[in-house]
């Protein structure tokens, strides 16, 4: 007997007729799709998590309600954990997701019990709340040191043009001169003036009167350009000098860079009758290796 199959006839000619292993081979099971074949043709069906979730980020094993995963709906883990994403496990059936683990127990300390990590985990933890876009996270940290005391450092900072174009500069021509001498360190002169207008013996105890009291044109005979390599300032602010030479090598040295400096003078350029600039400068000296 010949049997007919929805709209298609098999005809008696043999070439046409199907074999049986032919026949079993178009109604078999289709194989369960792989995420990449998923992505190209067949949606996947919602994935289904377990109540305790097994994890392995980048190579470390945690292991986690999926309630906690949840707790803040706008989260990338709320995200990746409720259902709607494919996330492929790992040989052990542990749900890999390929980021550095190390501050991982951090996020889920704060996800289970609001507890933050110790001071010096802070911005470590930070950068990783901000992978995975805990809000609540961040602005809990923001709140606290070292980041709560970074924010009144960038505020003061805002003050100063070109702040971060000069860090460039002093980089860029230590490691010039580094290089053109064949050298380990490099030696720059950099000024930090608070104050634009001049200071001299003669007009500290009258130096704000001066300063205001100058006509425009007046003011115009005392700018000029100190023979240094970079110029900070001024600036209106309660933090002097200090406090920006201390951002200065701070900010140098969160990029790995070495340095020292020293007062070495002031600038003497004459400007009119008997003001002189008077500008502090200083000697850096960048070590490279």
């Amino acid at each position: 007997m010949v049997v007919v199959t929805g709209q298609n006839k098999v005809s008696g000619n043999p070439d046409d007729a199907m074999s049986s292993s032919d026949a079993e081979d178009d109604f078999q099971e289709p194989a369960t799709p792989t995420a990449t074949q998923a992505g190209q043709s067949l949606p996947l069906l919602p994935q289904q998590f377990p109540e305790v979730v097994p994890l392995n980020v980048g190579g470390m094993c945690f292991t986690t309600r999926l309630s906690t995963l949840r707790r803040y709906e706008d989260t990338m883990l709320a995200a990746m954990f409720s259902g709607r994403h494919y996330i492929p496990t790992d040989a052990e059936g542990r749900y890999f997701i390929d980021r550095d683990g190390t501050y991982f127990g951090d996020i889920l300390n704060f996800l289970r019990s609001g507890e933050l990590p110790p001071r010096e985990r802070v911005r470590s933890v930070y950068k990783e709340a901000q992978y995975y876009s805990i809000g609540p996270l961040l602005d809990c940290l923001e709140d606290v040191q070292p980041l709560k005391g970074e924010k009144v450092r960038q505020a003061f900072l805002g003050l100063m043009p070109y702040y971060k174009d000069h860090l460039e500069r002093i980089i860029e021509i230590a490691k010039l001169r580094a290089m053109q001498r064949k050298a380990r360190f490099a030696k720059l002169k950099v000024c930090v003036f608070k104050e634009e207008m001049p200071i001299t013996p003669y007009e500290c105890p009258h130096f704000n009167s001066l300063r205001f009291e100058r006509s425009e044109s007046e003011t115009k005979l005392f700018e000029h350009h100190c023979e240094v390599d970079v110029s900070f300032g001024p600036w209106e602010a309660v933090a002097d000098v200090y406090d920006l030479l201390h951002c200065i090598v701070t900010d140098l040295s969160d990029r790995g860079i070495t340095v020292d400096h020293q007062c070495i003078g002031v600038c003497d350029k004459h400007l009119i009758n008997h003001y002189y600039c008077k500008r502090p400068i200083y000697e850096f000296k960048i070590t490279w290796w």
